[in-house]
């Protein structure tokens, strides 16, 4: 947002003035027209005070008919035409106040507060451009109006400057990204980086922002060089890490990545963000590279505290899709020794993976552990009755499944697969009658289903 300042009045000035004529004129004359001078204009305050701006007007009206070449008594009219609202005699009135005096810096602002009004963004710029000789500090001001009207390479060089001189702002930064959001623009700030770097090697950020750049481009080898350029300058930065880590990945160097990573995930600096790209990233690397699982169970231990993901667990569904039981069955259970919570899911799916490997009798004690915790979730009892039949446990499954079915509400899938369980569980117990009830059921819900 621009910045809007307000306006000063220094009366001084005018009592200086009045000062000068007294000492080159008739006493008595005047004597008579300073005090009528005095009186208009003091007149004029005490109406803009109370907002009668016309009568300020009118009482200002008759200080310039005594002093026409008064600025101060212009710079007052634009004060109050711009209270009031009528901006084309406020900037007038300004300017008037310009012509006769181009040093007083408050008269250029007058007008330039009336081009932000009527968001006249490039008389404004104009007009700001003579502010600045008075006071530098307008720059940040022409860096937002160039940012108002678009003019990006403008506006990145002021940053720039300003960056330099000043130290960075989070507006400034906000405006380069939308700047650098434009691929066209990217160049000239690669330009200025690169001359940041050799000016003030140990400046951290300039390499951040470097490498981002380069990465974005998909210019990898560049960016690893910055990257290692910054940790020769600055052997402490974990953000050079982040960079190498990718390049090392790239050329299948697992034991540098490893060292890479490791520091990044310790690191408090770096966004939880990363770290979990960066984590992902490894964890296909070890798909093809299971040497380096060891250090992808040494890394999760990083993210133990994370109450946003839960990283064993996700690493867990992961193996889960690959059909990769074993590694699955080990990290879900990773994730409950590191959970205070018991989650749902994730027995759900251990008691899933568990029942692929045919290890059924621990998917049967696991069932009925859960059973004793989710008491109203039918799939823990359908687990349980399917371990008892596969462990011919006939009369334990047919109890635990009839009693699950009442839970079973609005999934036809399950509802299947307890009636085909408690058929398998009749035939068992050699009940043929209540073998073909449920499996006919089993057969009407898949038609009913298609």
């Amino acid at each position: 947002m621009i910045k809007k300042w307000t306006f000063l009045f220094a009366f001084s000035l005018l009592l200086s003035n009045t000062v000068t004529v007294l000492a080159q004129a008739e006493p008595e004359e005047i004597k008579v027209e300073s005090d009528k001078f005095q009186d208009f204009f003091y007149e004029s305050l005490f109406q803009k005070s109370i907002e009668n701006y016309d009568k300020s007007l009118a009482a200002l009206e008759q200080c310039a008919k005594l002093k026409p070449n008064d600025a101060t008594v212009y710079f007052e009219m634009g004060k109050n035409y711009l209270a009031s609202k009528d901006y084309k005699n406020a900037y007038s009135s300004f300017e008037h106040a310009t012509q006769i005096d181009a040093s007083n810096k408050w008269f250029w602002v007058g007008m330039y507060d009336v081009c932000y009004q009527t968001k006249d963004f490039n008389q404004a710029i104009i007009i700001v451009q003579k502010i600045i000789p008075f006071d530098p500090e307008y720059k940040e001001d022409l860096v937002s109006l160039y940012m108002a009207t678009r003019q990006f390479d403008k506006a990145l060089a002021g940053i720039n400057e300003l960056n330099e001189k000043t130290g960075k702002t989070d507006r400034r930064e906000m405006y380069k990204m939308e700047i650098l959001s434009e691929g066209k623009y990217q160049n000239t700030e690669i330009g200025n980086l690169i001359d940041q770097i050799n000016k003030n090697p140990k400046e951290e950020s300039n390499y951040i922002a470097l490498i981002f750049l380069y990465s974005n481009s998909n210019e990898e080898a560049k960016a690893t060089e910055i990257s290692k350029k910054l940790e020769k300058e600055i052997p402490e930065s974990v953000w050079a890490q982040v960079s190498l880590f990718k390049s090392y990945l790239e050329q299948n160097d697992g034991v540098n990545a490893v060292k890479a990573m490791n520091i990044v995930l310790a690191s408090p600096k770096i966004d939880s963000k990363i770290k979990h790209r960066i984590l992902n990233e490894f964890l296909l690397f070890t798909n093809s590279n299971p040497q380096f699982i060891p250090d992808l169970d040494n890394a999760i231990g990083y993210f133990k505290t994370d109450k946003e993901v839960n990283v064993a667990k996700e690493i867990g569904k992961f193996y889960h899709n690959k059909k990769q039981w074993e590694n699955a069955i080990k990290y879900y259970d990773l994730s409950e020794k590191n959970s205070a919570e018991i989650d749902l899911e994730t027995n759900l799916l251990w008691l899933q993976a568990n029942t692929e490997l045919k290890q059924f009798d621990q998917v049967n004690k696991k069932a009925l552990a859960m059973i004793d915790t989710f008491p109203a979730e039918p799939q823990f009892y359908y687990y349980a009755g399917m371990a008892y039949n596969q462990l011919q446990q006939y009369k334990k499954a047919k109890e635990v499944l009839e009693m699950g079915l009442d839970y079973v509400v609005e999934n036809k899938a399950l509802e299947i697969n307890f009636n085909i369980q408690l058929g398998e569980a009749f035939n068992g117990l050699g009940d043929q009658n209540k073998k073909e009830l449920y499996f006919n059921k089993a057969n009407q819900l898949i038609k009913e289903k298609k």
